[in-house]
């Protein structure tokens, strides 16, 4: 038998046994992957979920007709029993403006229905613009159509020129396509801080 025919009698044999030990290397690698993987969730919180039709970290993102920035945002929010509505805590949302400025809004609990094109924030509602002022109160209605938005009750806040209240504030456009405006209303009084005024 020549040398030839001896390396392929060894070959015959050699290459079966390398087939099964690759094998038995894949079967024994495949027993040390862990399958019981763990839900970050307990069984209670995913049948609270299921049953209250709960979602986190909801996250609405749109546009205005011309083209403005509209973004909300709530940590957790629940579908709400028969004849009550969904309700979302920490809610907190964010209007882009065409010339860079923006109003950041956050509150304890809000709803949005984009069927109407509304958000309403509500409890400890804090505005703060890109201009330096920040507005509370209690309530605060918003469109999700164009940068437009009201609050029914009083509202306190700070700016360039002091501390202010009023009965009633506004934000929008007074025409088409023309600048936001903030109007304070009812019973407006400002005290005003000349260093605030300086800065």
């Amino acid at each position: 038998m020549d040398r030839y025919s001896r390396m392929v009698q060894f070959l015959k044999v050699l290459l079966p046994l390398t087939a099964i030990v690759l094998l038995s290397t894949v079967f024994l690698l495949s027993r040390s992957i862990e399958t019981d993987v763990s839900v970050p969730f307990s069984q209670e919180d995913i049948e609270d979920r299921l049953a209250g039709q709960v979602i986190t970290q909801p996250n609405y993102r749109g546009t205005t007709k011309k083209g403005e920035e509209v973004q909300i945002e709530s940590t957790r929010v629940t579908q709400g029993s028969e004849g009550e509505e969904p309700t979302a805590s920490l809610f907190r949302g964010r209007f882009g403006m065409l010339n860079g400025g923006e109003i950041k809004l956050d509150s304890n609990s809000g709803l949005i229905r984009p069927d109407k094109g509304t958000a309403t924030f509500v409890g400890d509602v804090v505005i703060t613009t890109s201009d330096g002022i920040q507005v509370t109160t209690d309530l605060l209605n918003t469109s999700l159509e164009e940068i437009r938005g009201d609050t029914p009750g009083q509202v306190d806040g700070t700016g360039v020129i002091g501390t202010f209240s009023a009965g009633r504030m506004q934000f929008g456009t007074e025409k088409k396509d023309g600048p936001v405006h903030i109007l304070f209303t009812d019973g407006v009084k400002l005290v005003y801080e000349p260093t605030k005024a300086e800065r």
